[in-house]
């Protein structure tokens, strides 16, 4: 028996003193969307170079965004080779995602800052929500489609972008939660809507493109001043229609 447990202690000094030898570290592999994600960094820079900042869009937070939310993951597989190209594409319903340039131009025009409330018209697949969610605003969205509203959501979520969603009439705004620092439309109507004039703070900027269906319209930069409207034209531009109820 002393034998045995003089055997069973040796044993056990030989366990604790011995070096422990060193394993193989395996390298996780890349999911899909991870790879994807990694492909298209270096198409994001040159998007913000070529696309952006050749166009006098400065304010740095803005070009970090673009920069950093995938656009890919916006679009529909079918255009994903399209995602980072100087042009709008199509999401279904008659809709579509923003050329890059307008996203950051429309952005940078709503001086805001962190903290702000900001609303959007036009949910459309999430892209612009993402962006100003980035820059760490208070983002309400209003999506007039069902199906774009239910699909912008989930998206956001699943993408970590804290974005209020709500499908409605994006005309009448979102007068629960305003008034708004500044207020943003991805859509065209033929005027400015009343009421979204009516939920933006004094001193707050509406950037909202506004003419005719099917042609040309004018995108406005709009700061309010009391009941009055002071009025900046940022150029011609050429948006789907503000749809209606």
């Amino acid at each position: 028996m002393r034998t045995w447990l003089l055997m069973l202690a040796v044993a056990l000094a030989a366990c604790v003193a011995a070096p422990i030898t060193p394993t193989t570290i395996v390298q996780p592999v890349l999911s899909p969307s991870t790879a994807v994600f990694d492909r298209f960094a270096q198409q994001r820079k040159e998007m913000v170079v070529s696309q952006i900042q050749s166009r006098d869009v400065t304010a740095p937070e803005v070009l970090d965004a673009m920069n950093t939310v995938p656009r890919h993951s916006f679009v529909p597989s079918d255009y994903l080779d399209q995602a980072y190209e100087d042009h709008p594409l199509p999401i279904g319903y008659g809709q579509t995602i923003s050329q890059p340039y307008i996203v950051a131009l429309m952005t940078e025009k709503l001086k805001v800052k962190r903290g702000d409330k900001v609303l959007e018209i036009g949910t459309g697949s999430g892209y612009q929500a993402a962006v100003l969610a980035h820059l760490g605003l208070e983002v309400y969205s209003v999506e007039i489609i069902p199906e774009l509203a239910r699909a912008a959501d989930e998206r956001l979520r699943q993408l970590g972008y804290a974005v209020s969603v709500k499908q409605g009439d994006g005309y009448l705004g979102w007068e629960e939660h305003a008034p708004y620092d500044a207020i943003i439309v991805t859509a065209a109507p033929d005027h400015v809507p009343q009421p979204l004039v009516k939920q933006l703070k004094d001193g707050g900027r509406l950037v909202i493109p506004v003419g005719p269906q099917g042609s040309w319209q004018t995108l406005w930069q709009f700061t309010r001043k009391g009941n009055d409207l002071q009025a900046v034209d940022l150029g011609g531009v050429a948006f789907v229609p503000l749809v209606r109820k």
